[in-house]
């Protein structure tokens, strides 16, 4: 288990919150992208799409590094696996839930 703490984790699901970003950041699972290539699907400038991988830094989701004049990004995954553990809590709750209502269900269809 990933422990962060609550600002941490707070910073990692606000990155997440833009779609935008969210895309970055699954086109980041394949390679190393430039920035010019992360905004490229999006017609953005590159004020705009570097705003938005500042967020994903300071969540530590994306590094960053400068070769000549081209900012090289690249995936750093592990904030998000202290995200999925913060949500599977939320998973096995409903699953249970679920189960519970299923059981009920269930047992009504049987005439018990």
């Amino acid at each position: 288990m990933v422990l962060l703490s609550d600002a941490q984790l707070d910073t990692v699901f606000h990155a997440l919150s833009d779609p935008t970003r969210r895309a970055m950041l699954r086109s980041l699972t394949a390679r190393e992208q430039s920035l010019s290539e992360l905004a490229a699907p999006f017609a953005m400038s590159f004020p705009a799409a570097s705003k938005h991988v500042r967020v994903l830094e300071q969540a530590g989701l994306v590094r960053r590094r400068v070769e000549g004049r081209t900012h090289i990004c690249s995936l750093e995954a592990k904030p998000l696996a202290a995200a999925t553990d913060w949500l599977s809590f939320y998973q096995t709750y409903w699953s249970e839930k679920f189960d519970a209502l299923d059981a009920i269900f269930t047992a009504e269809l049987k005439g018990e």
